[in-house]
């Protein structure tokens, strides 16, 4: 998944950079409000951690723009203030959760699983498709109960369908949120992978719309 992270402090910037990359997801950084308005308004990302303390534009304000212009992208609120008013406020803003500093990264990515996943329908951190089932906490993915042994971008392909099954998504979002920018891949990457991944999985789990995009249905036969 394609995470933008808001956060002047090059530090935490940085671990929460590597803890998320390290739960298999591509980030992007940004330090200053205007760029990260900007960036929210017209970039396509699963989720958003937006530090309320930027410079430039503070993150209550960018954050009340996005929403005015109808950007649903799930946000996960970081910052330093403490005062339940505030928090208030942030959450009044659109924010979907809030996480005060300072924090452990296993509470932030358990946080940011689960705005993810209430934004797209689901409850629980495992999500099932017919035989195929998706713990995110242990970032595997099962047929039957038995792991299935995926390649990172074949992970996040999977993982990415899943999660949002019952829901076409376009070639182009899927290739924003398994890729990352260094990763160099051609128009035909997406099917490539696609083949790889119906074999492992099943032919039948992932079905191809054409002209519009990729489909797991509520229902797998």
């Amino acid at each position: 998944m394609r995470v933008l992270v808001v956060e002047d402090d090059r530090r935490i910037a940085a671990d929460v950079t590597q803890a998320l990359q390290a739960a298999g997801h591509i980030v992007e950084t940004v330090r200053d409000g205007e760029e990260a308005w900007f960036r929210g308004d017209t970039e396509d990302y699963g989720a958003i951690i937006l530090d309320l303390g930027l410079p430039g534009m503070d993150g209550l304000t960018v954050l009340k723009r996005w929403r005015a212009n109808s950007r649903r992208t799930p946000v996960l609120i970081l910052t330093a203030r403490g005062s339940w008013a505030e928090r208030v406020d942030g959450i009044d803003a659109g924010a979907d959760d809030y996480l005060p500093k300072p924090f452990r990264m296993e509470e932030l990515l358990a946080r940011l699983r689960s705005i993810v996943r209430r934004s797209a329908g689901h409850a629980s951190s495992l999500v099932s498709a017919g035989d195929i089932s998706l713990d995110e906490r242990q970032m595997r993915i099962c047929a039957r109960g038995v792991p299935i042994s995926l390649s990172p971008l074949e992970y996040r392909l999977a993982a990415y369908l899943l999660l949002h099954r019952g829901r076409v998504v376009s070639q182009q979002e899927l290739s924003e949120n398994i890729y990352g920018q260094d990763d160099a891949h051609d128009s035909n990457a997406i099917e490539v992978l696609l083949g790889r991944v119906r074999k492992k999985l099943g032919p039948s789990l992932i079905e191809t719309r054409r002209g519009f995009g990729y489909l797991v249905p509520d229902r797998v036969g």
